[in-house]
């Protein structure tokens, strides 16, 4: 069996808050370590039927930013429903609320720029 190796690395501050992320995986575009601003990991437990989760981000990351983050991990899952099940509809609904999320931030973002 062939295996892949991805990397993680957290920099922490002296109250345990991410400072710094780094990450490298085996298969990845580029080598050696790249950093991150964040990142967010899902694993499912299928003894335990559930989701184990591991969310950090920096303390430099911007709300913004970070609204940005999440709504580009709903489009990805989208497109996961989509190939893994071939649910078209659960992939659709996903997708439309992600755009939905895109409009509302977009229109936060122009209201703060005043």
């Amino acid at each position: 069996m062939k295996k892949s190796n991805i990397h993680l690395e957290v920099g922490l501050d002296e109250q345990g808050i991410p400072e710094k992320i780094k990450w490298s995986a085996d298969e990845a575009p580029v080598e050696g370590l790249q950093n991150a601003e964040a990142f967010s990991l899902s694993i499912w437990d299928s003894s335990q039927q559930g989701t184990l989760k591991i969310d950090l981000w920096t303390k430099e990351m911007e709300v913004f930013e970070m609204k940005r983050f999440f709504i580009e991990i709903l489009s990805g899952m989208s497109d996961t429903i989509r190939n893994s099940t071939q649910d078209e509809i659960m992939a659709m609904d996903i997708e439309n609320l992600a755009k939905d999320f895109t409009k509302r931030l977009e229109k936060e973002m122009r209201m703060a720029k005043g």
